[in-house]
């Protein structure tokens, strides 16, 4: 039997050249037995890039499979197209056309768009992993690659607000204090500006106790943790541990919105990162 000759496609991208790779390997899934392989060129900007990827690709029979935002690149692979003799495919091209004739508007034909976004979803799903692993205190030997540190006693937010965070991509861990429990040496050999501490008022840290164990059925059950006294015990133990660590910003979640702290807390890291610019821009 005559072996088939084994076919190349050539993916040809202004950016990472993923869009044009996966729909290819889906279309491929319809055609079984065909023996194909992939060869990709990324961040394609000139006409010479192209060019040489077309000489090659005009040997050896080559489909090209495009996706570039720049009209001129574009007309330019019709036409090297057209002389070679080389079947080639606009993945992008039409798609742009049609989506500007129904917003009736220019597309910003900007190189490189899509990747920059998937950079920002990979970033924020690197986070929430982050997050969920370094949750109430777990995993303190990689305390030291936390963007955010959240210190605070049972029922201050902790969890919530750390995953809150974690949406806008910052890799964030959330360390207990638990009264009469010395605070872990880690939490003293990372850079302090990166911890915030979280208190509230003792009433409202007592109701949002009592919710918690009516919540579990256990409201019956004699304890401290939604002692009065306890309660208050707690908070001042934190408070002065507050006190002594002055680097650490203390922010009082007492009837506010997650949204509300996370808020407060990101305009810190950013005016604490213009700083920095600026220092460096001054020096």
């Amino acid at each position: 039997m005559e072996k088939r000759k084994r076919l190349k496609i050539i993916i040809i991208s202004d950016g990472t050249g993923e869009t044009a790779t996966t729909i290819s390997r889906a279309v491929m899934t319809q055609f079984k037995g065909r023996d194909v392989y992939f060869t990709r060129y990324k961040s394609i900007r000139t006409s010479e890039q192209i060019d040489a990827i077309f000489s090659e690709a005009a040997v050896h029979h080559d489909l090209i499979i495009y996706t570039l935002v720049s009209v001129e690149l574009r007309e330019y692979i019709a036409e090297v197209a057209r002389i070679k003799h080389v079947r080639t495919l606009d993945l992008l091209g039409p798609a742009l056309t049609t989506f500007s004739n129904y917003f009736d508007q220019e597309p910003n034909r900007e190189p490189g768009l899509l990747h920059q976004v998937n950079d920002a979803y990979y970033k924020r799903v690197e986070a929430m992993e982050f997050t969920l692993n370094h949750d109430d205190g777990r995993n303190l030997k990689s305390l030291h690659l936390a963007d955010v540190i959240l210190v605070g006693i049972s029922r201050t937010s902790k969890t919530p607000l750390s995953l809150y965070l974690s949406l806008n991509g910052l890799k964030v861990t959330n360390v207990p204090l638990v009264l009469g429990t010395k605070l872990p040496d880690e939490l003293f050999k990372i850079d302090q500006r990166k911890i915030f501490a979280l208190t509230i008022e003792p009433e409202a840290l007592k109701q949002i106790r009592k919710n918690r164990l009516s919540r579990l059925g256990a409201e019956n059950i004699t304890g401290d943790y939604a002692n009065e006294s306890k309660v208050l015990e707690e908070l001042e133990w934190a408070n002065a541990i507050f006190k002594e660590n002055k680097r650490w910003p203390v922010f009082n979640v007492t009837d506010k919105a997650l949204e509300e702290t996370a808020a407060e807390i990101m305009r810190l890291i950013n005016m604490r990162k213009n700083n920095i610019f600026k220092q460096n821009k001054d020096d």
